[in-house]
């Protein structure tokens, strides 16, 4: 399988992104009864919790990146991701097995 990558959005309702590190693993979670999303996936990292979501909107989504739609079938209920890029305009990950 090719490399897919996932920007991550929202982290300023959260924790914004300063803490954030290239290589740094950050978790996928289905989010199956969201209600402003069907196919939400938020973003986790250990010891925080969530600090935001994969990007589902042609506005949010950087680049080539996978949006939340393009993901969601291709992985299971939850996932792993590693930051790639920290942009200011967002994250970009990759979806690691």
């Amino acid at each position: 399988m090719s490399n897919i990558y996932f920007t991550v959005t929202g982290l300023h309702h959260y924790y914004g992104d300063s803490f954030l590190e290239k290589e740094m693993i950050v978790y996928l979670k289905k989010e199956k009864d969201n209600e402003y999303d069907k196919e939400a996936i938020s973003v986790n990292l250990s010891g925080l919790g969530k600090i935001g979501y994969v990007a589902n909107s042609p506005y949010t989504v950087l680049g080539e990146s996978y949006s939340a739609g393009r993901l969601y079938d291709k992985i299971s209920e939850e996932a792993s991701g590693k930051v790639k890029f920290i942009l200011d305009k967002g994250v970009i990950c990759e979806l690691i097995e």
